[in-house]
């Protein structure tokens, strides 16, 4: 029953550029990262006459640059033809978030500025170098304080320091904590265990996200529930998936088990999360996240059970609460329904475009503006001390495209409401339709109300 609670989560690897004359992967300053596809070579339209490898965790078909802005341009044709036909629906203005833009990924990726996309390991050290300062120095306070006054503060703040560390380790992840493979690998591998994360297992899987956001059956994070699928779960597992606080607990469930539907687990290297040449690498953070279970059971036995759960396992638990809550929130909650896709509605751009980003307040620039999610789901090779500045050149292209995230107060209270209605409300999609939306059970929705 625990399989059938969400789950989040997952990273793309860098485009390589392959010469023609079998030279070495070039890795690209500014790489469009577009639609999933298979492990293999596909040569791009026209006289561009080069080819892009794609590295994913499961065969798709992979979609040249050329060929994702050739269809953005039809989709955003047929789009226009048929609201000029009254056929759209959407807002008082006639806009439909469902309907293709009128724009695409090259507009965007024109729009940004170049040296967003530079990536500066020193730069990204010195936020690693930051982090952990605050959180060794968190945990001296705390353990020579040692008041109960103190410890439910620092669970709060260690626990939120945790969240920063996985935010860095999932830059590492996606090739945009600098352009050096081995070090996003030896960076990423100890932030993520030092937080009990498999860092290969979860960015194959994260990567998998990002190249079929959007997509009903695809996607890997969070997605939705087709109705029948949400029909035959039993009472108490639809309270565990849609009552508060269970879905914000079930991250390590999602690394053992998945999301509903979805087989593996990102500790298995046979798992259908990864390709047969990935085994090597899930196998190496396999062995990194049970070096830091050993850790944790050495530190256990010297210190004691007590003073490990006050010092590690209880601000562990509320990193998780923040991975589940922000991750959740980048993908639902939106006053305004948005579309989910499915066969060939769905596109990369259509996909990313239904993402959202979130004001955090203080908590911006702690997690290195993670909220800032959009245009990190369009190009997540951009770097995050960039992301902000890159939304905003991007906005004048987007249009309505992008919602404006409500401004928060210094911490984010606000969305704890966006949450519980998101929850109440955003049970299940259609089981047919390639443009569908979130509908609610209104009996699970009628009871929640009661119980509050």
């Amino acid at each position: 029953m625990a399989r059938l609670i969400l789950s989040e989560c997952c990273g793309l690897t860098p485009l390589r550029l392959r010469g023609r004359g079998g030279g070495g992967a070039i890795a690209l300053p500014a790489p469009p990262i577009l639609a999933a596809g298979p492990r293999c070579p596909v040569a791009a339209a026209g006289a561009i006459h080069r080819e892009w490898a794609l590295r994913v965790s499961a065969p798709t078909r992979l979609t040249s640059v050329v060929e994702e802005d050739n269809r953005g341009e039809e989709e955003a044709r047929g789009s226009l033809a048929a609201a000029a036909a009254g056929e759209v629906g959407g807002d008082g203005d006639g806009f439909d978030p469902g309907a293709a833009p009128p724009f695409g990924l090259a507009e965007i990726r024109a729009a940004i500025p170049k040296h967003c996309w530079v990536k500066d390991p020193w730069r990204s050290m010195s936020y690693v170098l930051r982090d952990v300062v605050v959180v060794l120095g968190l945990a001296a306070a705390a353990a020579r304080v040692d008041s109960w006054l103190v410890w439910p503060l620092y669970w709060a703040a260690q626990g939120t320091m945790f969240w920063a560390l996985f935010v860095l380790g999932h830059d590492c992840g996606h090739g945009s904590f600098s352009s050096n493979a081995k070090l996003n690998s030896v960076v990423g591998h100890i932030l993520h265990s030092s937080i009990l994360v498999p860092y290969h297992g979860w960015r194959i899987s994260h990567r998998t996200h990002h190249q079929n956001h959007g997509h009903v059956e695809k996607d890997e994070s969070w997605h939705p529930l087709p109705e029948r699928l949400y029909n035959s779960l039993d009472n108490m597992t639809k309270k565990l998936r849609f009552t508060m606080p269970f879905p914000m607990l079930a991250f390590p469930l999602y690394l053992f088990a998945r999301s509903p539907g979805k087989k593996g687990s990102h500790f298995n290297p046979s798992s259908d999360l990864f390709q047969p040449n990935e085994k090597k690498d899930v196998i190496t953070s396999t062995a990194s996240w049970l070096a830091m279970v050993g850790i944790l059971a050495g530190l256990t036995f010297v210190m004691g059970p007590l003073k490990m759960l006050k010092l590690y396992a209880v601000p562990y638990m509320i990193f998780v609460m923040w991975l589940d809550f922000v991750t959740y929130l980048h993908h639902h909650g939106h006053e305004d329904k948005l579309p989910w896709y499915r066969g060939k509605e769905w596109s990369y751009l259509r996909g990313g475009l239904t993402t959202l980003d979130r004001d955090y307040g203080w908590i911006n620039n702690v997690h290195h503006d993670i909220g800032t999610h959009v245009i990190h789901h369009l190009f997540p090779q951009i770097p995050h001390y960039h992301l902000v500045e890159a939304t905003e050149a991007a906005k004048p292209v987007l249009g309505k495209y992008y919602k404006e995230p409500e401004k928060s107060a210094p911490l984010p209270f606000h969305l704890l409401g966006v949450l519980a209605k998101s929850l109440n409300s955003d049970h299940y999609v259609s089981d047919t339709g390639d443009v569908v939306y979130y509908q609610t059970d209104l009996k699970t929705s009628s009871s929640a109300q009661s119980s509050d």
